[in-house]
């Protein structure tokens, strides 16, 4: 296990972790199977995990959140994840996707008046980028926000977006300026409750069923340039810094089901038996565990190293902003491996 001096874990942390492990086991745990067939989504229990503080982990109080760092969010969704993966993708969904996203580029109007409901737990916070004919290359999107007067007006199909089906709020990106590709894509605050804001059918799921899914349309949906999120054009930056800070939940998320997979196999393996021996004594199974051990414990490092260094960044940023050219000029770091590979193997 990793030791508790090496990432500067405090009581605080400690506390944080041992309350996620109970609600999990407690709470979580008992009710998973039955939201993973049924597809339903854990509202209630939702509900709790933002009384609990879990929903907003790195939220300043005066906005509803529990204001700690990042160690302790990697700590908690850990846990939460462990239990079930659909509360752990709704927990990061919340934290890494909405409230970070508004924390970093809202106004004091924004961060007042939809992180406070989010971070605690009363409403649903959702973030929506991808479209059917759109994922990672932005430049194609084809939804659309054109502004009239104080307002925009957004027309558009989303795909795949996690908790659409409940969402309160969705920070969703649209092209305000198509010919500009992806410097032409604005963000937007947008609230479910108005006309031109239709959701699409819930989208069957192999796994985390519980966390639901499903399009998003907008159909001359009237929206405030008070909800506009950051500047025009600043929206695929936006999108990019927020799913760059939320890839840590996810590595959190993947950390609490490898972990729960383990515990389960190693119990396994302790109770079967075959030809007199419990099969864990078998070098074929020990040897698997071992294995699945190592790398579980691997991954924890470099989670917890990824979340101690983000917090360094919040200090350090502009060390991080020179270093980064150094990835680009004078040939990327793709290019770097193409020219030493040829030069080692003599192929081209």
């Amino acid at each position: 296990m990793v030791s508790s001096h090496m990432f500067n874990i405090t009581q605080e942390h400690e506390m944080i972790r041992q309350a996620a492990r109970d609600f999990a086991q407690n709470e979580v745990a008992p009710i998973a199977a039955e939201f993973d067939e049924s597809g339903d989504f854990p509202l209630e229990t939702i509900r709790k995990m933002g009384e609990m503080g879990f929903m907003g982990i790195e939220v300043p109080e005066k906005y509803g959140g529990a204001e700690m760092d990042t160690l302790a969010y990697v700590l908690a969704l850990e846990e939460i994840s462990k239990a079930d993966a659909s509360h752990g993708t709704i927990m990061s969904v919340n934290n890494s996707l909405f409230c970070y996203a508004i924390m970093k580029f809202g106004t004091e109007e924004q961060k007042r008046k939809y992180l406070m409901p989010v971070a605690s737990g009363q409403k649903i916070g959702a973030y929506s980028l991808t479209e059917p004919m759109s994922g990672s290359d932005a430049g194609t999107m084809r939804s659309l926000a054109k502004l009239e007067g104080d307002y925009y007006i957004l027309n558009g199909r989303k795909s795949w977006v996690t908790s659409g089906p409940v969402a309160d709020f969705v920070i969703v990106f649209m092209m305000t300026e198509p010919e500009k590709k992806h410097h032409g894509v604005t963000a937007f605050i947008v609230e479910a409750d108005k006309p031109g804001f239709i959701r699409g059918k819930k989208e069957p799921k192999m796994g985390i069923r519980a966390s639901a899914t499903s399009e998003i349309l907008y159909e001359n949906y009237k929206l405030p340039v008070a909800n506009r999120l950051g500047d025009e054009g600043m929206g695929f930056k936006i999108a990019m810094t927020v799913l760059d800070a939320g890839r840590i939940g996810i590595a959190s998320q993947s950390l609490g089901i490898a972990e729960a997979a383990y515990e389960a196999s190693l119990a396994y393996v302790q109770e079967r038996e075959a030809f007199g021996k419990k099969i864990g004594q078998f070098q074929g199974i020990s040897f698997k565990l071992a294995d699945m051990k190592t790398r579980i414990e691997a991954s924890r490092l470099l989670i917890y190293n990824a979340a101690m260094a983000k917090e360094k960044s919040k200090k350090t940023g502009q060390r991080y902003r020179d270093a980064k050219i150094t990835e680009i000029y004078e040939g990327t770091s793709e290019i770097q491996r193409l020219v030493i590979s040829r030069l080692e193997t003599g192929l081209r």
